[in-house]
């Protein structure tokens, strides 16, 4: 293998890919990426078993072949080299990288025992508008919780219907839907598409949809999934994110969400914010702030028993039934900082139901918080 790249088109292809590559006792392999030439592209790419990433950048090829190396290591010295362009050749397990001022090698191995990324048929697809998809991912990503008892719930479902996406995350204690409605959405599918991602995955699908990219293409298998961005300059993948899915059934979340309401409140998103951010200094050790909702009126308390107490009223348009009820106040702004609205309304279903944040004329998110009970 013998080519010539631009440097930050290297640094940008490993830096996507050796963060899978990390150190795996039981397979060393693990530890390394995979350096193809091929025709005019160099192609790099990685996996941990559940997750697979290939990248491909355009280069200058006199010799095509393959290698592997040390993910870690060629990341650090690729990420320290300042001249614009590298040349890459590779001669008995060994890589040799060159520029201007810079030489080394990098002591490498054969490339037949990494393991195999799985392909795909694209006979059918999903298209979905990159930056979109990324920030609803954003939204639901960190609301997933680990648990080994209920693995389904440890991932971000994806529903893909014929002229939505509904991404939804819960860690039992609250739960979200993002919903994605887009003119440039396509779905070959006869059926509704749907899947649990992990969120180890779902980050690194985060991180692959850059500030560039249009669409993001979503193929589907029984067990894996994958997504594919195209490169700006040809019509070629850029990078192709493969992972399997999450085993088991996930809740039937539609259920939780409540369809009405006994309370309803529209508030300022930030005064709001603001006032429980304040309630959250003297939460205490279980971070509850106290709502009271009386005389269309709001009263926002909280107490600590060694700092003190504090109390506040806020403006708001408010509906229906008088009401006492406590969060945590921590479940709450995160279900707020995710409103892209000025108003917020929040809903409430009695004193020991869950209460419901939306955003004010939209319908593209709802966010379940789960009340403390005493």
């Amino acid at each position: 293998m013998k080519i010539t790249i631009l440097t930050q088109e290297l640094k940008k292809g490993i830096n996507f890919t050796e963060r899978l590559a990390g150190k795996n006792l039981t397979l060393p392999i693990l530890n390394n990426v995979l350096i193809e030439a091929q025709g005019n592209f160099l192609k790099i790419s990685s996996t941990d078993l559940e997750t697979g990433i290939k990248w491909w950048g355009l280069s200058k090829t006199e010799e095509e072949g393959k290698i592997t190396v040390p993910g870690k290591i060629l990341s650090q010295v690729v990420n320290n080299i300042s001249d614009d362009k590298i040349e890459i050749e590779s001669k008995n397990d060994t890589l040799f990288i060159k520029t201007k001022t810079f030489k080394t090698q990098i002591k490498g191995y054969t490339s037949d025992d990494f393991p195999v990324i799985p392909e795909f048929s694209k006979e059918d697809f999903i298209e979905v508008n990159a930056e979109a998809l990324k920030n609803c991912l954003i939204d639901v990503v960190d609301i997933a919780s680990l648990s080994q008892i209920r693995p389904e719930i440890s991932g971000i479902y994806f529903v893909f219907k014929k002229n939505e996406v509904n991404l939804v995350a819960t860690d039992s204690f609250r739960l979200i839907e993002r919903t994605l409605i887009s003119d440039d959405y396509k779905n070959s599918f006869k059926e509704d598409i749907k899947f649990i991602l992990s969120q180890k995955t779902t980050k690194e699908l985060i991180n692959a949809l850059q500030e560039n990219q249009t669409q993001v293409k979503i193929y589907y298998g029984e067990s894996q999934i994958l997504f594919e961005t195209t490169l700006n300059e040809v019509d070629h993948p850029e990078i192709n994110l493969t992972s399997r899915q999450i085993e088991g059934t996930y809740p039937a979340y539609k259920e939780i969400i409540p369809s009405g309401y006994k309370t309803r409140l529209i508030l300022d998103k930030d005064a709001f914010a603001k006032q429980i951010k304040l309630a959250g200094l003297f939460a205490g050790k279980i971070n509850e702030a106290r709502l009271k909702i009386e005389n269309n009126t709001l009263e926002i308390l909280s107490e600590d028993f060694e700092l003190g107490e504090n109390s506040s009223t806020l403006e708001a348009k408010i509906e229906g039934e008088p009401v006492q009820i406590s969060f945590n106040y921590k479940f709450i702004l995160d279900g707020l900082n995710r409103v892209k609205t000025k108003n917020v309304i929040f809903e409430l279903q009695g004193a020991s139901g869950a209460g419901v944040i939306k955003a004010e004329d939209l319908k593209d998110y709802i966010y379940v918080v789960m009340p403390i009970k005493k």
